[in-house]
């Protein structure tokens, strides 16, 4: 295999886990069938990945997509919370790292372990203001509380599942950079709302054909989108501080608390 067939990503100065979690959860999403950036090799500061040859999208690679995403995630996973199986090192999304502490409640790992951290530095580095935190901290009150809890068990995740971490290849979509762990798999379709992806309607539909979703998931999107948007209002600013507000005001109007 040639130079040009491989990505490599080598950062000396990398926590030791930060490529071996990116590995394991590459390996994690693989084993429940998801096509994944298939990898050749990692080490402490490095990973090497096979290059995905990227092409336009379109709505049958979106529809398969979504079917293939709707049985990664009805594998299943240890708990909410709970990273990878086998890996036993640190978790990260992005360069941040996230909490692998398990939990019984969704509600209660969502609040404790995936938006209060990123909430306290989004409003240490003047993302969110006081006022807005206030709403923020009750909505997060709601959810902890179980308001949104079903008999969903937890899912397997891809957990940073925006735009460009999905890509289109003449053989399907490929996932790359995961930060997984078991969840909710309404977080990882609301992910992708966040930020657009090409064909949604397509993915939705294909998810539904292997696995209906709960009615009214489209209005819990905002409650899904707390995660991304506190962990983004972190390290980008008061613009997303604002979006992470606005998310939790639906959130609570969506458990009558308003």
């Amino acid at each position: 295999m040639s130079n040009a067939d491989v990505f490599r990503k080598h950062d000396p100065h990398a926590h030791p886990d930060f490529f071996r979690a990116e590995a394991a959860g590459l390996a994690w999403l693989a084993e429940a069938g998801m096509p994944v950036a298939r990898v050749r090799s990692v080490g402490e500061h490095h990973i090497e990945l096979d290059r995905v040859p990227d092409t336009r999208a379109t709505a049958p690679a979106a529809r398969a997509f979504g079917a293939a995403l709707a049985r990664m995630h009805d594998a299943g996973a240890a708990g909410f919370g709970a990273a990878p199986d086998g890996y036993d090192g640190q978790l990260f999304i992005g360069r941040r790292p996230m909490s692998r502490t398990v939990h019984e409640s969704w509600g209660a790992f969502y609040i404790a372990e995936r938006v209060l951290p990123f909430l306290r530095i989004a409003v240490d580095a003047g993302s969110v203001t006081a006022g807005q935190r206030a709403d923020i901290e009750r909505a997060c009150e709601l959810v902890t509380g179980g308001a949104f809890d079903d008999d969903e068990p937890p899912a397997r995740l891809h957990g940073d599942l925006w735009n460009g971490n999905v890509l289109w290849s003449p053989g399907g979509v490929v996932l790359i950079d995961p930060a997984a762990h078991g969840g909710h798999r309404e977080t990882d379709l609301a992910m992708l709302a966040l930020f657009g992806c090409p064909h949604l309607a397509e993915i939705v539909a294909g998810y539904e054909s292997v696995h209906p979703l709960r009615t009214g998931w489209q209005d819990r999107v905002p409650l899904h989108q707390l995660h991304p948007l506190a962990v983004h209002a972190a390290g980008y600013g008061a613009g997303y501080g604002r979006e992470l507000h606005r998310a939790a005001l639906v959130t609570l109007e969506l458990g009558g608390n308003t």
